[in-house]
């Protein structure tokens, strides 16, 4: 017997031409905000790589004395960049890790086990969140004087208590859609309700756990408000408020070229997770466990 091809027949949708017609506007917009993000960022780019001269002139991209990747070098070593970056970086990856340690036990505590106080907790953690930082300043900075607690312990401690409720609520609701059958069928084989948990259970929230960690590194590069208040010197100084002393050196030094490269440098890092971690932002905030 011949074998017959198996012709393959691809229907194609057609287009509903109304119905992208009055979605129009909403392109519009979106592409006028890329355009606009676009050539802002492609500005401070130029303007990293020329001379203050070339900036107030508006003759950023014409580059005629050359490309000056020399204000790299000295943002990155004459205006601290360095001791900026490596700040908030340490700050940003031992908050990081230490929140998601805290919150994802108790997440998975407080949507898996039902016990006397829970909602009262999950009820607390949301209060936690609704509450703005300037209200809780005093008193922080009250305590923390009595105690004896500074430097960049204290920042480290900060963010970790303010973005614990948070990450914990978020992980709560990616925990509940999950299949009981999970936890049965390793109980079945004697595993342990803790191993279960690191083993079986924390995985299966990988996008989850993946997409608030960047926004709590986000978060935590950026912040400004508390990293004002409590980084006494400049050695724990973070971007953020790195930024600002470079912004009012510039009455002294006028090299507004390598304040643009420290943008570009401080920026890097977000620009670069949003690149390469964007399916996984959107897969973890769209999506979830198997309901059961």
């Amino acid at each position: 017997m011949s074998k017959k091809k198996k012709e393959k027949i691809v229907y194609k949708e057609k287009v509903n031409w109304r119905k992208e017609l009055s979605l129009l506007p909403g392109y519009l917009i979106v592409t006028i905000w890329v355009l606009f993000t676009a050539v802002f960022l492609l500005w401070i780019l130029g303007a990293s790589l020329s001379t203050s001269r070339e900036i107030f002139s508006g003759s950023v991209f014409k580059f005629e004395t050359g490309l000056h990747f020399e204000n790299y070098v000295s943002a990155w070593q004459t205006q601290n960049v360095s001791v900026f970056f490596g700040n908030s970086l340490l700050y940003a990856v031992v908050s990081c890790t230490v929140v998601i340690l805290i919150s994802a036990p108790a997440a998975y505590v407080l949507s898996r086990f039902g016990f006397k106080g829970s909602k009262q907790i999950r009820g607390s953690l949301i209060l936690a969140m609704s509450i703005p930082e300037v209200m809780i300043i005093l008193p922080i900075f009250s305590l923390t004087t009595q105690w004896g607690i500074k430097g960049r312990l204290l920042l480290i401690l900060l963010y970790i208590f303010l973005r614990v409720p948070f990450t914990a609520t978020y992980l709560l609701n990616f925990f509940a859609t999950l299949s009981k059958t999970y936890e049965e069928a390793a109980a079945i084989d004697g595993c342990p309700p803790g191993k279960t948990f690191w083993l079986i259970m924390l995985p299966l929230v990988q996008p989850a756990i993946i997409t608030v960690t960047i926004f709590n590194f986000l978060s935590v590069w950026n912040e400004f408000f508390m990293a004002l208040i409590f980084a006494s010197s400049s050695e724990m100084t973070p971007v953020g408020v790195g930024l600002l002393q470079i912004v009012n050196s510039m009455k002294y030094t006028g090299n507004y070229g390598g304040l643009f490269a420290a943008v570009v440098i401080v920026f890097l890092p977000t620009f670069l997770l949003y690149i390469f971690l964007s399916e996984k932002i959107i897969a973890g905030v769209t999506g979830g466990g198997i309901k059961g």
